[in-house]
């Protein structure tokens, strides 16, 4: 609930929303520059090219929605232009390297075995972070009758949740316990970076 209520602050105001769609469209395209990133130099899977081909789409249309609040707003990912950017930046770094190294201590890969178990983990992690965060702001914008939309992308991420779920299957029998690890991970980073958007809006309101 205290999301709903942070971003129903957000919305209401151009500038401040605008970031906030500014802020989801880099961490999109941070998401699908790591699964390109952790591509096998020959064997890719059509799965993971369609990943990082939807992610960037996804980054493209937030970037583009800017346009329906000012098209002059955040034309770049400096940080003015996104919300809590030092905490935003960190976040998907942070969950990449902290999940490397619980899956190297767990399974003892090699290099390649490793960038692809942190692509199938940490991909799992942000499609269930994906799938609570993106109904919530549709709400927020539905209720607000905002001409933003996020409609087209919570269906594609509850295709990707799926996708990643078959893959772990193939990839260990256990993988729910392991990914259960790595969804307490990532929700520790997700809490510090909202904590670092709310005080930012905090002090926005006050200004």
């Amino acid at each position: 609930m205290e999301f709903y209520h942070l971003l129903k602050k957000i919305v209401q105001e151009g500038n401040s929303h605008a970031r906030w769609l500014n802020t989801l469209s880099f961490m999109e395209n941070a998401g699908a520059r790591k699964i390109s990133k952790c591509e096998h130099p020959v064997l890719v899977t059509l799965i993971q090219l369609k990943h990082a081909a939807e992610e960037h789409r996804h980054a493209y249309y937030l970037k583009k929605q800017i346009g329906k609040i000012d098209p002059e707003l955040c034309k770049t990912y400096e940080n003015g232009e996104l919300l809590a950017p030092t905490a935003t930046r960190q976040y998907l770094h942070s969950l990449d390297i902290k999940a490397c190294r619980y899956l190297q201590d767990v399974f003892n890969l090699n290099k390649e075995d490793l960038k692809y178990a942190a692509y199938l983990f940490v991909t799992y992690a942000i499609e269930v972070r994906a799938d609570e965060l993106y109904p919530v702001y549709q709400q927020v914008l539905t209720e607000e009758s905002s001409k933003v939309m996020v409609k087209s992308i919570i269906l594609e991420e509850e295709g990707h949740l799926e996708e990643m779920i078959n893959q772990l299957d193939g990839f260990s029998s256990d993988w729910q316990e392991h990914a259960d690890n790595i969804l307490a991970i990532e929700k520790e980073l997700h809490d510090q970076w909202i904590t670092a958007i709310t005080k930012e809006i905090a002090q926005l309101n006050y200004a």
